[in-house]
């Protein structure tokens, strides 16, 4: 089966060929991670395997002899480090690394969200690295496995092909069963990979021991993609703290089960403060359609905020709005701290309801869409100029995204 060029492809080649920082590739499990940073690597190192962790416990200069540091070369090598973050010193590791030898390779690095060194002690790896947070593919990268021009940061609107669009509506973004579009082999890659999350590296990586607690947890979760999260109702049900719960479901974060999109705030007046809502990282498990479209374009557009910022191009993040008369907007994208495009998602052809209206003169957004699922395909650029609200397939908008 022949695989589907990556976006990450082309990002990580710019990011080998005009940078000496490591590059920490995260992602959820089976998202292509390994496959995009081999295409361009010299040497590959995996801590699961037996040889290569000993290689990496003996050291820099172990390291550098496998790199083939030692001798002349035109470019410098380039080396993926895989399952690092299982080391408990890695950060120790790759810090040593980097300065001993940083001029003369380049290293990829990648792993789960363990790597994320901001929230964690230990040793500063801080200018040494920069983060690239890998996604399933969307609408976008099926179109365009390139870079997006700086200058511009969305794309030229696009045609998709209906199988595509229909093989990620129903087979998610997820490579393999992307490609393959086999319903029954979904279904049993989906399960597995939950089984795998919970019972292999929440059990390995953690200290969580109620593992069957946590199987509830991700069911319910699983169920109410899209909905915002009553801590204490959803700590009442599975039986634990309140604080027990949050520490799971950041944990489950963590691991890419799904993410949570907070509520924006300033400048909205009785805007609620506190409630996340919460979405699955893999539309495909989501049953019901309703539920499934928000999930599908908040994956997508939380990539393309995401992406938009570890490529430099700004600041951005995913938020929605709801304020206390119950007034919502399902998500707001915010560019450098203030609000940009804010997006409504229906199913089918609705008229524009007033709360779009309403919140984006309250936040100044330069964009406000009612994105329909079910709309066809419209050749003009949904930013061509900042107006009032206007519905817009979401085929259109989301070809203009990641």
């Amino acid at each position: 089966m022949k695989p589907r060029p990556r976006l990450y492809d082309a990002i990580l080649a710019e990011h080998v060929r005009t940078h000496r920082q490591m590059a920490f590739v995260t992602g959820p499990r089976q998202v292509g991670k390994t496959t995009a940073c081999r295409t361009l690597a010299n040497v590959y190192l995996n801590w699961d395997d037996e040889d290569d962790r000993r290689d990496f416990l003996k050291g820099s200069a172990v390291l550098a002899s496998r790199l083939g540091l030692d001798r002349l070369r035109a470019a410098p090598p380039v080396a993926v480090f895989d399952e690092l973050h299982k080391f408990r010193r890695w950060k120790t590791l790759l810090k040593g690394f980097f300065d001993a030898h940083g001029d003369a390779a380049r290293i990829l690095v990648t792993g789960s969200s363990r790597l994320d060194v901001y929230r964690r002690g230990g040793d500063s790896l801080m200018g040494r690295y920069f983060p690239y947070r890998m996604h399933p593919f969307t609408v976008a990268e099926t179109l365009a496995p390139e870079l997006p021009d700086p200058q511009r940061i969305h794309r030229p609107p696009a045609r998709v092909e209906e199988a595509d669009f229909k093989a990620l509506w129903e087979h998610g973004g997820y490579p393999e069963p992307f490609v393959r579009r086999d319903a029954r082999f979904t279904r049993r890659w989906a399960g597995l990979r939950r089984q795998q999350l919970v019972r292999e590296d929440l059990r390995d990586l953690t200290r969580i021991q109620e593992l069957g607690q946590i199987d509830v947890l991700t069911a319910l979760l699983s169920e109410r993609s899209g909905e915002q999260l009553v801590h204490s109702n959803l700590a009442q049900e599975i039986r634990v703290s309140v604080d027990t719960l949050r520490r799971w479901i950041d944990t489950l974060c963590g691991f890419h089960l799904g993410f949570l999109v907070r509520p924006w705030f300033r400048n909205v007046e009785r805007s609620l403060r506190k409630e996340p809502k919460w979405f699955l990282s893999d539309w495909s498990g989501v049953a019901e359609p309703g539920k499934r479209a928000e999930t599908f374009l908040a994956c997508h557009l939380l990539k393309a905020a995401q992406g938009w910022t570890d490529l430099g191009l700004g600041a951005f993040e995913l938020r929605y709005l709801r304020d206390k008369e119950k007034r919502a907007v399902d998500f707001v994208l915010v560019r450098d701290r203030k609000p940009w495009a804010l997006v409504e998602v229906k199913l089918a052809e609705d008229r524009i309801g007033p709360a779009l209206a309403h919140f984006q003169g309250q936040t100044g957004a330069p964009y406000a869409f009612q994105a329909v699922m079910e709309a066809d395909y419209v050749a003009a650029d949904c930013f061509a100029l900042p107006r009032g609200p206007m519905r817009v397939p979401a085929r259109t908008l989301l070809s203009q995204l990641l």
